[in-house]
């Protein structure tokens, strides 16, 4: 168990039942492996909604709203887009750099891995990019790093909202009892 969803157990108890995957298929539809950590937030959580602002996407989520797969497709064919009129974020510019969405908000930011070429999955970090704007964040941490640094605060993000995270923290599976 990866320290980041260590943390994550303190701050929310896992749910019931653990929830069973078929990652090979799943990256096999993106084209990459995906982290260890983030497979086991996803065994552990699910897709996920914390703090009633941040949703956790899941691969076959039950609420496809927060589909893993179908967002990394529509993100993909939107960035390409966006780089025709729009500046890359410098981590961006390495040949063969892209990115992946693991998470979004309330607001519509996005939260990404950023994929470089040579780099495991397990050496994947976060970008945070602000809805509806050019301004990125990158932060040298895996994403259950990221999530967990975030709710107990030792993180700040400058794009996240200012009333994230909850003092009182909630968490609920997304499309589940």
């Amino acid at each position: 168990m990866t320290d980041g969803l260590r943390r994550l157990l303190e701050i929310a108890p896992a749910p019931s039942g653990p929830l069973q995957k078929d990652w090979s298929e799943v990256e096999d539809s993106l084209g990459v492996r995906l982290p260890g950590d983030y497979k086991e937030l996803i065994r552990v959580y699910g897709g996920s909604n914390w703090d009633d602002y941040l949703y956790v996407l899941e691969p076959g989520c039950l609420n496809e709203n927060y589909d893993l797969v179908q967002w990394a497709e529509d993100q993909a064919e939107t960035l390409d887009d966006l780089w025709e009129f729009e500046k890359k974020p410098e981590e961006l510019l390495v040949e063969g750099a892209r990115v992946i969405p693991w998470a979004t908000t309330d607001n519509g930011e996005f939260l990404y891995w950023l994929v470089r070429p040579g780099l495991e999955p397990d050496q994947w970090t976060v970008m945070v990019n602000e809805a509806r704007g050019e301004r990125w964040e990158h932060f040298p941490m895996s994403c259950t790093q990221f999530l967990a640094s975030s709710l107990d605060g030792e993180l700040r993000s400058t794009i996240l909202s200012s009333l994230f995270p909850l003092s009182v923290h909630e968490f609920r599976r997304l499309g589940r009892a």
